[in-house]
């Protein structure tokens, strides 16, 4: 069982599931946008930056979440946009072509290395096309100024 505010409830219970991801890039490349039940502040600020980077009202969680599903499975496989590695923002989490199996984030001029345990290298933003595994309306709110929570490691490399 989980708790939240003194309240619990069985994970695979009726209603949403619990997701746990190293840090918010990681679950923005998943294609999961922050919780409204406990992470509301957060929720309410990215779904204003989805508003302004879609240039729509600000939306509820199901207009978001009908969008997200559809950008970020192809069938049953996580589905990636190629775009420029020059123009993504802080947060999106892509991998290059020379190593698809590796996950790295952008912070910066640079790129951090994604593992299970946090970030484990840092190394500078090339230049070219990349794999991007964050769904493009989520890029789209990161450029229009979200700024998502990093693990710890994100700043100890």
């Amino acid at each position: 069982m989980l708790e939240f505010k003194n309240r619990r409830h069985k994970v695979w219970e009726t209603g949403y599931t619990d997701l746990f991801f190293l840090d918010e890039p990681t679950a923005l490349a998943a294609g999961h946008r922050p919780c409204f039940e406990c992470r509301r502040r957060d929720a309410k600020a990215f779904a204003e930056f989805w508003g302004r980077a879609q240039r729509v009202a600000t939306p509820h969680a199901p207009e978001m979440d009908l969008v997200l599903q559809g950008e970020r499975l192809a069938g049953r496989a996580k589905r990636t946009h190629r775009m420029p590695i020059s123009d993504l923002p802080d947060g999106t989490v892509l991998s290059l072509n020379g190593a698809p199996h590796l996950a790295v984030a952008v912070r910066g001029a640079h790129l951090l290395r994604w593992s299970e345990n946090g970030y484990v290298e840092k190394t500078v933003r090339p230049r070219g096309i990349a794999n991007v595994l964050t769904p493009p309306s989520i890029v789209a709110v990161l450029q229009a100024g979200y700024l998502p929570r990093w693990h710890p490691t994100a700043d100890a490399i």
